[in-house]
């Protein structure tokens, strides 16, 4: 029998849904919605190998420390690069969800999503990381499931669902029906790519050295996939690579386009090659209900125009596509019994000892 205590902690334990991603993490509380939105980077101290800042106070010094201090970040193209900083930003992300809580309350239970790509020994890294981190239980969710979970596709029902995510690190692609993936496909090509096919761009046109936060300004103020209906420009700043001196050019959202359209055509290639190993009878079931697009990379403009050319389906933007990942892993938390089966097979119903 379970005490009159134990059911009151159980009332304010908090179910949490993580979207550990490439560039940003998301965390989901249940009752509580997006609680944390910050990225993914921790700023070290080279000599001691001490934490000194995570999140937007870490981002906020890439490219700016001094030299004993190095900002990082633990994940690459979606999957964890360095286990102990990766730790250490989810031992901070739940600790910081916990602080916002007035009572002292059990440890959470938390799903996190991972790329459908990934190995074994790469779903055990994230999985260990949770449960060192402070989780009680951990599970595990494909990306490309909880994203169209967070958008609201009919995962368990008998149709085809078609989601793409494009998040910082990798793109996903899945057809999804009767709780289960059909098909899919990962590309490790996404918004990073496109902010180092920026800086390329730069270097070779304009012998101009750009950092990563003016790429990623760039891509996202004037960066596009499809002709705008007004073009637009944006000065680049960056030093000269002749002259060593710092310099600035103004850039047009045509020339973005066309430092862009490898990346775009990658996206766009993947998602015609899911199509074609899609069984018929659900090819026509996206003909009718759209491929829905999901991750920040959702965002850039013409995208989704751009691939309803291709493709010849109504391709759309999902609401909030930062957010699905995140929200659809807090939906299984709210609705475990239901979704259990959407779970990573291999880590279902594991628990912390």
């Amino acid at each position: 029998m379970i005490s009159p205590l134990n059911a009151l902690m159980g009332l304010f334990s908090l179910d949490i849904g993580i979207d550990l991603g490439t560039a940003n993490t998301l965390v989901n509380v249940r009752g509580k919605g997006i609680v944390i939105n910050e990225p993914s980077v921790v700023a070290i101290d080279k000599k001691t190998k001490k934490a000194l800042a995570i999140g937007l106070e870490a981002k906020e010094m890439i490219g700016r420390t001094p030299g004993n201090i190095i900002a990082v970040r633990p994940l690459r193209d979606g999957v964890i690069s360095d286990f102990d900083m990766t730790e250490r930003m989810l031992h901070y992300f739940i600790h910081k969800v916990h602080e916002q809580m007035v009572l002292r309350i059990p440890r959470p239970r938390v799903v996190v999503g991972i790329p459908s790509g990934v190995t074994e020994v790469e779903k055990r890294a994230v999985y260990d990381a949770t449960l060192s981190a402070g989780a009680r239980e951990a599970y595990l969710i494909e990306e490309p499931m909880a994203a169209a979970i967070g958008a609201g596709l009919p995962v368990t029902e008998s149709v085809g669902s078609m989601i793409v995510d494009i998040g910082g690190g990798t793109t996903e692609v899945a057809v999804i029906s009767l709780g289960g993936i059909v098909t899919s496909r990962s590309i490790r090509v996404a918004g990073d790519e496109m902010d180092e096919a920026i800086i390329q761009y730069a270097r070779q046109k304009y012998n101009l050295f750009i950092g990563e936060r003016m790429a990623e300004k760039c891509k996202i103020t004037i960066g596009s996939a499809y002709p705008m209906e007004r073009e637009q420009t944006m000065t680049l700043r960056g030093r000269n690579l002749i002259t060593g001196l710092p310099e600035s050019v103004e850039v047009s959202s045509v020339e973005i386009r066309e430092a862009l359209s490898d990346c775009v055509q990658m996206i766009v290639d993947t998602v015609r090659e899911a199509l074609d190993e899609t069984p018929p009878e659900l090819v026509a079931d996206l003909m009718e209900q759209g491929i829905a697009l999901a991750g920040g990379g959702a965002l850039l403009h013409g995208i989704a125009q751009r691939l309803s050319e291709e493709t010849k389906m109504r391709v759309y933007v999902a609401d909030d596509p930062m957010t699905c990942v995140a929200r659809g892993a807090g939906k299984v938390l709210e609705s475990l019994d239901v979704l259990r089966k959407v779970l990573v097979s291999t880590q279902r119903g594991s628990t912390a000892h």
